[in-house]
């Protein structure tokens, strides 16, 4: 008996010591998700080089080619805030004006400097207008 009122505590207080260890693991790799208008509000809050993620629309005519990237500015769908982005690696290929983006990386003074870009679009394919295809010749049909 004096085994089994040593033995069920000591399984329950490592039980919460494993769920306490899992916990504060896991919290330390969450990266936030935020708008342009959230990123600018907390922004006081978020340490320089604390890492987020930051959605947007990239503005038209805003991309400016960098030697090491590009930048840009990504604004709310409702084109209220933007932030100024310095994106330090190659841009995605569907990279463009007027393309939602999220960006990952960390406030540098006023600018947010990523070094990860995913590129939203949805999965619907639209054949061109004129019907044909990017090196459609007769003989490929």
């Amino acid at each position: 008996m004096k085994y089994r009122a040593f033995l069920i505590p000591a399984i329950g207080v490592l039980v919460v010591l494993g769920g306490l260890i899992v916990t504060f693991t896991l919290n330390d790799s969450f990266v936030y998700y935020m708008t342009p208008t959230e990123a600018i509000e907390a922004k006081a809050d978020f340490d320089e080089g604390r890492r987020f993620r930051l959605s947007g629309l990239v503005v038209a005519g805003s991309v400016e080619e960098l030697d090491a990237g590009v930048r840009f500015r990504a604004q709310e769908p409702d084109g209220t805030d933007y932030v100024t982005v310095v994106h330090t690696r190659s841009a995605p290929e569907l990279f463009q004006d007027n393309i939602e983006v999220v960006v990952e990386g960390a406030w540098e003074g006023d600018e947010f400097h990523s070094d990860f870009m995913l590129i939203k679009h949805d999965e619907e394919y639209r054949v061109p207008e004129d019907g044909t295809y990017e090196g459609d010749d007769a003989a490929s049909r």
